[in-house]
């Protein structure tokens, strides 16, 4: 019974991981990107020597929780440095993905029907983080041809107006809307 209430304290730590609200991207200079990249492999060192000292599946869960971490650090480095959304939803994904496979370590210290619970509660909990992340990209991408239609729209009126005029006011007027508008 113990190790069902430890699994259901671990699964309450991932979902406060997933939970945990994105850092604000900020861009960094290359050399800090370069740097960071150097911290994160020699953590990955002192967390793996740490794990040395462990056996069994002890030791597994320590391996993967080092993994994890350096692949979750990784994402919120490019995500820092490049500010993109698509690489938010990377930094989602990879935490969904390193949680779960922690917890899916941690379901091997069970056995029998246990442990299958313990697999399938892990895996929805990662399904609903995966589900998340890619509802954040639908999002962006709404957003995205959302300001497009808005820019169309913006566009057709200024042409509009622009029919109102006579002559070179007329044409200076279209063409200054289509610069304005990146068309040509």
């Amino acid at each position: 019974m113990n190790k069902i209430n430890t699994f259901h304290a671990s699964l309450v730590v991932v979902a406060a991981l997933l939970a945990w609200p994105l850092a604000q991207a900020q861009s960094m200079s290359k050399a800090d990107y370069q740097a960071g990249k150097t911290r994160i492999g020699a953590d990955l060192k002192a967390d793996k020597a740490g794990c040395a000292s462990r056996s069994d599946n002890a030791k597994d869960v320590c391996l993967a929780e080092a993994a994890g971490k350096k692949r979750v650090a990784l994402a919120q480095l490019e995500y820092g440095y490049t500010a993109k959304a698509g690489d938010r939803n990377k930094l989602q994904t990879a935490r969904a993905e390193s949680a779960y496979a922690v917890a899916k370590e941690k379901c091997d210290d069970q056995s029998g029907n246990a442990k299958d619970v313990c697999v399938k509660e892990a895996k929805a909990v990662e399904v609903k983080a995966l589900a998340d992340a890619r509802m954040g990209k639908e999002i962006g991408e709404a957003r995205t041809e959302a300001a497009k239609d808005k820019r169309d729209a913006d566009y057709q009126v200024t042409i509009e107006k622009c029919g109102a005029l006579a002559g070179d006011a007329k044409g200076s007027c279209i063409d200054a809307a289509k610069v304005r508008f990146g068309r040509t």
